[in-house]
């Protein structure tokens, strides 16, 4: 295309604008970022999978297998077990952070978003942002099959909202663990083993499918300990018990320090990334 000699002072007035936009304020860019994950979803829908067809199977399973024999009533035992596998699905979905920021790295976005004159930490916080709809989809889809199968909470379900309220602090701080990792580690599938190596564990070793008073007291000891175990407990005192103040404490005081930790390291690693 020839530009006309008499158009090139109009050009050269437009090339040498002093005005330049705007840059978007911290809360703008997290909701944009947050958006472009939504979309991800939107072209993608098959990644839901583990949110809302893996929380069905093991709660069906759990109850209709086991629930006779561990509580003599299936019943009974889904009023125990539900918070517990809402607990273990939301923790497990946690790992989806990190990975999603490793993919970005391994195609080159991530490098092309650390030039962009917008505030660092929205690529981090608006991908936490979207993870946690992802687990409020996943407790939702819990919640109503549980009433449907017959799930009555004591305190009503305003207990067990406060229940999920807390459950959303927790995979919040959680998530930072996984978001470090996918910094670190060079493969998806590395990041997703590790994951597995760590979260299985936790979620298996802990209240969320029996009574740790039924276990071995060696067993018992390491179980109680343990953090998803302490937000099971939190989860069901909320929903079922009279007071669940002391568990509802120390998993606001475990979350605080997994973010106290956590955060500013992934930030440094995020900020020194080569």
């Amino acid at each position: 295309m020839l530009i006309r000699p008499d158009s090139a002072p109009d050009l050269e007035q437009v090339l040498s604008l002093k005005q330049r936009p705007r840059r978007p304020s911290p809360l703008t860019a997290c909701l944009t970022l947050a958006w472009r994950a939504l979309l991800k979803i939107k072209y993608v829908p098959e990644q839901l999978f583990d949110v809302t067809a893996f929380p069905v199977i093991f709660l069906l399973m759990f109850t209709y297998l086991f629930g006779g024999a561990i509580s003599g009533s299936t019943g009974e035992y889904l009023n125990f077990v539900l918070p517990g596998i809402l607990v273990m699905t939301v923790s497990m979905i946690t790992m989806y952070t990190g990975t999603d920021l490793n993919k970005d790295i391994q195609k080159g976005i991530f490098d092309r978003f650390r030039t962009l004159p917008f505030w660092r930490p929205a690529v981090l916080v608006g991908a936490l942002m979207v993870d946690t709809v992802r687990y409020l989809l996943a407790s939702s889809i819990m919640i109503g099959l549980g009433y449907a199968l017959g799930f009555r909470p004591d305190n009503g379900l305003g207990g067990l909202l406060l229940g999920v309220g807390l459950l959303l602090v927790f995979a919040f701080s959680l998530s930072w663990i996984w978001t470090l990792l996918g910094l670190i580690v060079r493969t998806e599938k590395a990041l997703m083993a590790i994951s597995m190596m760590v979260l299985f564990p936790l979620t298996f070793l802990s209240s969320v499918f029996v009574d740790t008073s039924t276990m071995p007291r060696w067993l018992q000891a390491v179980v109680d300990i343990n953090p998803v175990t302490l937000v099971v407990n939190a989860v069901r005192g909320l929903a079922h018990g009279p007071s669940a103040a002391g568990d509802v404490t120390l998993v606001l005081i475990i979350s605080a320090a997994l973010v106290a930790v956590f955060a500013p390291l992934t930030m440094y690693f995020y900020n020194n990334k080569k």
